[in-house]
């Protein structure tokens, strides 16, 4: 019984990893790096859980933006895979990830560092 069930868990652990590598194509904004979405300078991203999928806004402005700076999408950018575009309320352009805005977190300094993984419960890293 063990034997099938660490299967089963590889099995789905390997059917999550490839809907993820579908759908970071080569030009997205984002890729995977140690289990992990990042930016294009390697540092971490993170969803909000405030944020309401596909509701094309963000809930984090303000202050709220400084702690946590949008990934921004430039005006010429458009929608590639699980990868969308969201006005801001200051009228400027973020990614989002499956319908959800996507931020790095100012405290995570070096490319890879995840300080604000489950941040307050409400901050959480894109996993493979």
């Amino acid at each position: 019984m063990f034997k099938k069930y660490s299967l089963t868990a590889a099995a789905a652990t390997l059917l999550t990893a490839a809907s993820i590598m579908s759908a970071v194509a080569a030009d997205a904004p984002a890729k995977l790096a140690n289990g992990a979405l990042v930016d294009a300078k390697g540092m971490t991203l993170y969803t909000f859980d405030k944020d309401v999928a596909n509701s094309g806004k963000s809930a984090c402005n303000g202050r709220c933006a400084t702690l946590w700076p949008p990934a921004r999408a430039s005006t010429s950018d458009q929608p590639v895979g699980a990868f969308g575009v969201v006005t801001r309320d200051d009228g400027s352009r973020q990614w989002s990830y499956q319908g959800k805005p996507i931020y790095t977190y100012q405290a995570d300094q070096k490319p890879g560092e995840r300080t604000g993984d489950n941040f307050r419960d409400v901050w959480h890293i894109i996993k493979e």
